[in-house]
C-alpha cells in the first residue's frame, strides 16, 4: 500500500513520517506549495532528532514530494495531477493543519476544515479507494473541564476554549459525513498535548509548550524592564519561591508575579510525539470497524498543573500564581498575557480522557513512562542547558523510554 502524508514537516507530522518509513518502502509528501525545499528541512530535521546517517542517505530515493495547497480545490493541481496523484494512493495520513490556538476562525477554518474537504476530496477520487487517516486533537471535547471525555463523542455542547479546538471539531464533522456519504472507512487519531525532550534548535519545528515559552516571554518583555541575566530560580514551593509582592512587581531575581485563573489540582495530558507517532501507526494497522473508528492517543497518566507552571517559572523568570477568578486590577503583564485566554484556560482543566480501547488493543505498546519536570525541561531548554537542582540532591535519571 503507498501512502501520502500532509504536515511531514511538523512536530508531529515528521515523526508520523520517519514511523511510517519503517514499514513502507516510500512515502508521498503533499507539501506546502511555495515552502521551500521540503525534503533538505525534511533531512535536517531527522537529523537533528537522531536519524541514523544511512536512512538519511537514502531519503530522497524514497520521498516522492509534490507541492500542494490544501486550502484549495484539488489541492491546488490541474485536473490531470490531482487524478494521477488520488489514483496512486493506498492511504493518506491528514497530520497538516494550524496548532495556533489563537487564530482568527476563519483563517483556521481554510487550513484545518477547508484542508480536510479537499483531503478527503483527493480520497474520494482515488480508483483504489485510499484509507484516510486523519489526525484531530483530544480538545475537540471543548470546554468541558472536568469529568471523562470518551472516544465516541463528538458535540459542541459546551462550547470550545479556543477557536483551534471549534476548527479542529469541525473539521472531524466532515471526516464522519464523508465517511458516511461514501460508505468508506476512516480513522480519526486524537493526540493530546505532544511534548519531545529533544532539545530545541531553530530547524526543527516548534512544539505547544514552546509556544506558550514565547507568548509568556514576549508579555514580559514587552512589560517589564529587562533585569540583568540571573540564574534560574528555584522551583516554586521552595525555600525562596515565588514572590508574593504586587502583581508585576520584582519578585526574588526581578522575577514579577503574575495571576492567572488555574486550578491547583488540575491537570493535563502531555504525551512524547514519538509515543504518539508509534501508536498512531499501530492503531492504523489494526482492523477497520468500516465506520469512522476515533481513539484518543494520550498518557494514561496526567501531569499536575504546579508541575506546568514550575517548568514556564524556569523557562520564563516569573512568579506565576494560580488564582481562582482573572484579577479585578491586572497589572500590565497580566492584561498583556490575558490577551491570550484560550491558553492559559487549560491550566483549570481536570479533565480525563479515556483511553481505554487502545490500552485493550495495543497492551504494553499503547504503555508510556511517566511525563516529568526533567523530560519537559530537556524538550524546551537550550542545548547546553540543564535543570537546576539542589546541591545535595542525586543525579537526575535520564528519561525513561516508551513501550
Amino acid at each position: 500500500m503507498h501512502v501520502a502524508l500532509t504536515g511531514a514537516t511538523g512536530f508531529l507530522g515528521l515523526r508520523l513520517l520517519r514511523r511510517l518509513l519503517d514499514t513502507h518502502a516510500w512515502v508521498t509528501v503533499l507539501a506546502h506549495a511555495g515552502s521551500g525545499d521540503a525534503l533538505h528541512r525534511i533531512t535536517r530535521s531527522l537529523e537533528l532528532t537522531g536519524a541514523p546517517s544511512a536512512f538519511l542517505a537514502r531519503l530522497p530515493q524514497r520521498l516522492r514530494v509534490v507541492e500542494t495547497d490544501l486550502a484549495l480545490p484539488r489541492l491546488g493541481l490541474s485536473a490531470r495531477a490531482f487524478r494521477e496523484l488520488a489514483d496512486s494512493l493506498g492511504a493518506i495520513w491528514h497530520s497538516a493543519g494550524s496548532i495556533h490556538l489563537e487564530g482568527d476562525l476563519p483563517e483556521l477554518r481554510r487550513t484545518n476544515v477547508e484542508g480536510t474537504r479537499h483531503v478527503l476530496e483527493l480520497a474520494a477520487a482515488g480508483r483504489a479507494e485510499p484509507v484516510v487517516r486523519h489526525v484531530s486533537t483530544a480538545f475537540v471535547a471543548g470546554a468541558r473541564r472536568t469529568g471523562v471525555a470518551y472516544e465516541d463523542e463528538l458535540d459542541d455542547g459546551a462550547g470550545f476554549e479556543n477557536p483551534y479546538e471549534q476548527s479542529k471539531y469541525e473539521a472531524e464533522l466532515l471526516v464522519h459525513a464523508w465517511s458516511r456519504e461514501h460508505g468508506r472507512p476512516a480513522l480519526v487519531l486524537r493526540p493530546s498535548i505532544l511534548v519531545t525532550d529533544v532539545p530545541p534548535h531553530p530547524e526543527l519545528p516548534s512544539h505547544p509548550l514552546q509556544v506558550v515559552e514565547r507568548i509568556l516571554r514576549d508579555a514580559r518583555r514587552a512589560t517589564v524592564a529587562a533585569p540583568p541575566p540571573t540564574a534560574p530560580g528555584p522551583p516554586t514551593g521552595a525555600p525562596d519561591g515565588p514572590s508574593r509582592d504586587a502583581p508585576g512587581s520584582p519578585g526574588p531575581g526581578d522575577r514579577p508575579r503574575v495571576r492567572t485563573v488555574g486550578h491547583p489540582h488540575g491537570r493535563l495530558n502531555l504525551l512524547p510525539v514519538e509515543h504518539a507517532a508509534d501508536v498512531m501507526v499501530r492503531l492504523s494497522e489494526l482492523p477497520s470497524s468500516h465506520g469512522v473508528d476515533t481513539y484518543h492517543v494520550v498518557h494514561d497518566r496526567d501531569v499536575p498543573v504546579p508541575t506546568v507552571v514550575a517548568l514556564l517559572e524556569r523557562l520564563v523568570p516569573l512568579s506565576i500564581d494560580l488564582v481562582d477568578a482573572k484579577p479585578e486590577d491586572p497589572s500590565p503583564l497580566e492584561a498583556m498575557i490575558d490577551f491570550y485566554p484560550g491558553i492559559t484556560a487549560y491550566l483549570t482543566h481536570r479533565r480525563r480522557f479515556d483511553d481505554t480501547r487502545v490500552r485493550t488493543l495495543l497492551g504494553p505498546a499503547a504503555v508510556c513512562a511517566p511525563v516529568g519536570l526533567d523530560r519537559l525541561w530537556s524538550g524546551l531548554a537550550p542545548r547546553s542547558g540543564a535543570l537546576p537542582r539542589p546541591p545535595d540532591a542525586p543525579p537526575a535519571p535520564a528519561p525513561a523510554p516508551c513501550a
